[in-house]
């Protein structure tokens, strides 16, 4: 199994979005009622790409999954904390490959001067909470019937990990884009690997 990561490139939207469609349509673990529209995803894949890292899996040719990083709240204060999504083939799962982009992500996070990570999860959701407490996440909020779909009322946690020192003062961020090619280039390549 020939495995890959790189940057996500705006071209990848309609394959993400196949991904990402089955996720909306038949679970509850995003609360978006309705699969997004290939411009709106891409509109939303430019908006993170021009800060932080959006990164794809290819597994044999084929992208199996992706990770990104997005803004966690509006005001300048809590800059230093994202929010991670990560979505993955149901064939893909069970390998190995959410944990090589969650590795990917935050090496690269740690560059930018990011410190704290936060993920979202419906509960209970047994598979994601183990997830992430394998990553070195912990459980630091839970939300009560604070979202309705499918005719049910769902609970919310929050999962957080810190991934920097709190420097006073802090660090400047670093956004992708100025970011040298090279130092991403190296983590992603990193984690690629060649498996006959």
């Amino acid at each position: 199994m020939n495995i890959k990561f790189r940057l996500a490139q705006l071209s990848d939207a309609e394959d993400l979005l196949n991904i990402y469609a089955p996720y909306v349509k038949n679970t509850d673990i995003t609360y978006e009622y309705e699969v997004p529209s290939i411009d709106e995803f891409r509109r939303r894949m430019e908006n993170v790409l021009s800060k932080f890292p959006y990164i794809v899996a290819i597994v044999d040719d084929k992208i199996a999954g992706y990770v990104y990083a997005s803004t966690f709240r509006q005001r300048v204060a809590y800059n230093w904390g994202l929010e991670t999504s990560i979505y993955i083939m149901e064939q893909f799962q069970g390998n190995h490959l959410g944990e090589k982009l969650y590795k990917i992500l935050e090496a690269i996070l740690q560059k930018q001067n990011i410190t704290n990570l936060y993920a979202s999860i419906t509960y209970p959701n047994p598979q994601s909470i183990m997830f992430h407490t394998k990553m070195g996440y912990k459980k630091i909020a839970h939300f009560t019937k604070c979202g309705y779909k499918a005719g049910k009322w769902l609970d919310m946690i929050f999962m957080e990990k810190m991934i920097n020192k709190h420097c006073i003062p802090a660090r400047k961020i670093i956004y992708l884009p100025d970011m040298p090619k090279s130092e991403i280039d190296e983590i992603l390549d990193m984690y690629s690997s060649k498996n006959r």
